[in-house]
């Protein structure tokens, strides 16, 4: 179900104060605005799989897609209420080709679009692909797969209390680090399912939902806020749409890319180990690989005010609200 009803009602206004804020407060409202889409596509979830029921006809979907474009159609009165601005005379004025190669020769954008560009491809297959496998292996009906997915969202909801309100003073590069960290860990949960390690119990999938949600949030508001960073106010438009349409590119590419290796793999299938090799074990085996070189080059970005990392783990251990979660822990 769409949500943009749901979403624009509430983003509207925060979109306006994100563009109008000081970069201090960049991640603040970035941490509220991703709040809001993972609030408004929770509830869409929720509302779709009430909807759809175990076995779905015809007229179902239809109501889902007629509420769909009354949502989008909504949206529209919202869209209007973003104030616009004209652009610099300097702008309209300049008909000098735009410097592409120079703007991916500056070192801080081209370390942060090489990270967004692998974190897209390892994302990209991640939302399709758990979808697939619960569905074609774990024999889910649609509507508790829009239930499980919707705790996804819960998960991205929960983003700002966990670290999105930090995130000013933490700055993205660590929380990134820790984010593809906890990635690379989730995937390892999926291939270790896929690999019938352990079984696939809703409890389970419920917790790797969550924090698949949760930490994409993350690591989306980190990426946005750190481009607002580092790209200068020379020709910024240009430097985000060329960051823009390359993530996007990859994000879209990226379902096709696993899927074409899936689909090589087919029905082939070994145990080894202790472990059953089969399509979906290779699959989410090969995206913690690339989980954690989003890693390894997320340790490279510029950004001299962020926090170390031991700095952010004592933010969420000690200093944090989370720390209340220790007083739970059985101590010797």
């Amino acid at each position: 179900m769409h949500h943009a009803f749901l979403f624009a009602t509430f983003n509207a206004l925060s979109f306006q104060v994100v563009l109008a804020s000081p970069m201090v407060l960049y991640g603040k409202h970035l941490g509220a605005d991703a709040a809001v889409t993972s609030m408004a596509s929770f509830v869409s979830f929720l509302v779709s799989a009430a909807c759809l029921g175990r076995e779905p006809a015809s007229w179902q979907f239809s109501v889902i897609f007629a509420f769909s474009a009354l949502a989008g159609a909504t949206s529209l009165s919202f869209l209007k209420r973003i104030p616009d601005v004209d652009p610099p005379e300097r702008g309209r004025e300049n008909t000098e080709p735009v410097p592409w190669g120079a703007m991916m020769r500056f070192a801080p954008f081209r370390k942060l679009l090489r990270m967004a560009v692998m974190w897209s491809v390892a994302n990209g297959g991640m939302g399709t692909f758990t979808v697939a496998y619960l569905k074609v292996i774990g024999g889910m009906p649609d509507c508790q797969i829009l239930l499980v997915t919707a705790f996804s969202f819960l998960g991205g909801l929960c983003s700002l209390w966990f670290l999105g309100s930090r995130l000013d003073v933490l700055g993205s590069r660590p929380v990134l680090g820790f984010s593809f960290f906890m990635w690379a860990l989730v995937a390892a949960g999926w291939s270790a399912i896929a690999g019938e390690l352990v079984s696939p119990g809703l409890v389970l999938v419920l917790v790797l939902q969550f924090m698949m949600g949760l930490f994409a949030a993350l690591v989306q508001m980190s990426n946005l806020r750190l481009a607002m960073a580092v790209i200068p106010e020379m020709g910024r438009g240009h430097f985000f749409a060329l960051f823009t349409v390359l993530t996007s590119l990859a994000l879209g590419l990226s379902p096709i890319f696993w899927g074409i290796i899936i689909d090589a793999i087919g029905t082939w299938k070994a145990e080894w180990l202790g472990v059953v090799w089969n399509r979906y074990t290779f699959f989410f085996g090969a995206v913690v690989w690339v989980f954690l070189g989003a890693l390894g080059l997320a340790t490279r970005l510029e950004e001299p005010d962020a926090v170390s990392m031991e700095g952010l783990l004592r933010e969420i251990l000690i200093e944090s609200p989370q720390r209340v979660w220790l007083r739970f822990w059985p101590r010797a």
